[in-house]
């Protein structure tokens, strides 16, 4: 009977430890498997993170290239670029020092000189001009020379008299619009147009009547500019190249003709002889 009992005991204990021993494993397995796990998540979560910053750089990178974004180049290291002076394209002077050209918005100007200067990090030639009129000077570069003028030839300047001499073209348009026609030939730099323009508006020895305010401004814009390109041109004095162009305008006709003066005969009554 003893030895019954001996075995049943050690059957239960046995079951025990065995019962025991598979949970112990069950338990352990369980805890791998969840290290596992979190291993293979932190694994992906890093392989995200890696992605992300290699798409932010990836992004960044082709802003910069767009010039999308220009502050965060400093973030990304990149060599510093060289940046070359860059210069104006080669073109051949047309017009030398001393030399008068028509430059439409200000008229007839000489130039001085010519000067070197940088426009946005390009060095630029210039020509430099002098206006006596204005007493101010300007500059034009020379890959936009085109926008000057050569002075008139005598054969353009005989045309433009017969152009003064011939009968106004006045439109019956709105004054605001004639206006604006009349300013844009003046800033054309063409002498045939701004000569029409004095024509127009000139009112010959009635200058004052019928005339604004506004009208008299172009029509003494125009008439100082085209004075002084015949001026140059002809080589006169300014009195005479003003009396050549008022002769033909019709204008000052009374000043410029010299007056004769003729003294009337007086009827002398002869006194009588005093005889004493």
């Amino acid at each position: 009977m003893k030895n019954l009992k001996m075995k049943k005991i050690s059957l239960k204990n046995i079951l025990k430890k065995t019962f025991k021993n598979k949970k112990k494993k069950s338990l352990k397995k369980k805890i791998k498997t969840k290290k596992v796990i979190k291993n293979k998540k932190l694994k992906k979560n890093n392989k995200k993170n890696i992605e992300t910053k290699l798409n932010k750089k990836v992004t960044i990178a082709t802003k910069e290239v767009k010039g999308d974004n220009p502050k965060i180049i400093k973030n990304v290291d990149q060599k510093p670029e060289i940046k070359k002076v860059k210069t104006q394209g080669t073109e051949k002077r047309i017009y030398k020092i001393k030399d008068y050209v028509v430059y439409p918005k200000h008229g007839v100007g000489q130039i001085t000189e010519f000067k070197k200067i940088s426009i946005g990090g390009i060095d630029v030639e210039t020509y430099v001009l002098k206006f006596d009129k204005d007493r101010a000077n300007g500059m034009v570069p020379v890959n936009k020379q085109s926008y000057l003028r050569p002075l008139a030839t005598i054969n353009q300047i005989n045309k433009c008299v017969s152009i003064l001499k011939s009968k106004p073209k006045i439109k019956r348009s709105m004054w605001s619009r004639r206006a604006q026609e009349y300013e844009a030939k003046i800033s054309s730099g063409k002498i045939y147009e701004l000569t029409e323009v004095v024509r127009d508006l000139n009112k010959g020895d009635d200058l004052m009547i019928d005339q604004s305010y506004s009208e008299r401004q172009l029509f003494e814009k125009a008439y100082e500019r085209l004075l002084a390109e015949f001026q140059i041109v002809l080589g006169t004095n300014f009195e005479d190249t003003q009396k050549k162009l008022d002769k033909a305008l019709k204008r000052n006709l009374e000043a410029q003709t010299p007056k004769i003066a003729t003294q009337p005969k007086e009827n002398i009554e002869e006194s009588p002889e005093i005889t004493e």
